[in-house]
């Protein structure tokens, strides 16, 4: 797993504009991949920021990158607890409810769909995409909206215009610990 791996697929997440980023990625040893999860767990220890593998399989593991007090206040609101219990979550602790999808994601089921959440996208649009069973959206960008259109497009821009600014702060040299930014509280 490469900085510039984290950097394409995870900037807005680093810059603390997302809850959380997802992504798959190719190991040849576990125990490296492992290794490399500490690595980066101790280079963003103090921004707020926290690395771990959902699941490992056939040589590829699924990487979620995410901010544990952002992801706490997203899970915490209302219409996400709701949905989160009506799928068998245990509300009231993100821990748990990562542990959960993690879970869920091994048991090569359906796939959890409710994992929009722990991305950061707007509940009603992770209820609409759930209901609708992924059809009849507004309009799609990083996640389909069934909510506000507006509001959506302007945060996929954001998304867009972070990741170009951070890749092209990588090559220049900027290390990956420069680049992920202190949480605000």
């Amino acid at each position: 797993m490469s900085e510039e791996m984290l950097v394409r697929h995870c900037s807005p997440t680093l810059a603390g504009i997302k809850t959380g980023s997802l992504f798959g990625c190719e190991f040849s040893s576990r125990e490296e991949l492992v290794n490399e999860l500490r690595r980066f767990n101790s280079i963003f220890s103090g921004k707020g920021l926290r690395v771990v593998s959902l699941s490992y399989q056939n040589g590829r593991a699924l990487i979620y990158i995410y901010r544990p007090a952002q992801l706490s206040r997203d899970l915490d609101c209302e219409l996400s607890c709701r949905l989160l219990k009506s799928h068998g979550y245990p509300c009231g602790s993100c821990e748990r409810c990562i542990r959960e999808l993690s879970s869920r994601l091994k048991s090569n089921g359906d796939f959890p769909h409710e994992i929009g959440l722990f991305l950061g996208y707007p509940p009603e649009d992770v209820s609409g995409f759930i209901e609708h069973k992924a059809k009849g959206c507004k309009c799609v960008g990083t996640w389909k909206v069934y909510g506000d259109e507006k509001k959506a497009a302007k945060t996929f821009a954001r998304y867009k215009k972070c990741t170009e600014l951070y890749l092209r702060q990588l090559h220049r040299g900027f290390p990956i610990d420069r680049l992920a930014v202190r949480a605000a509280n």
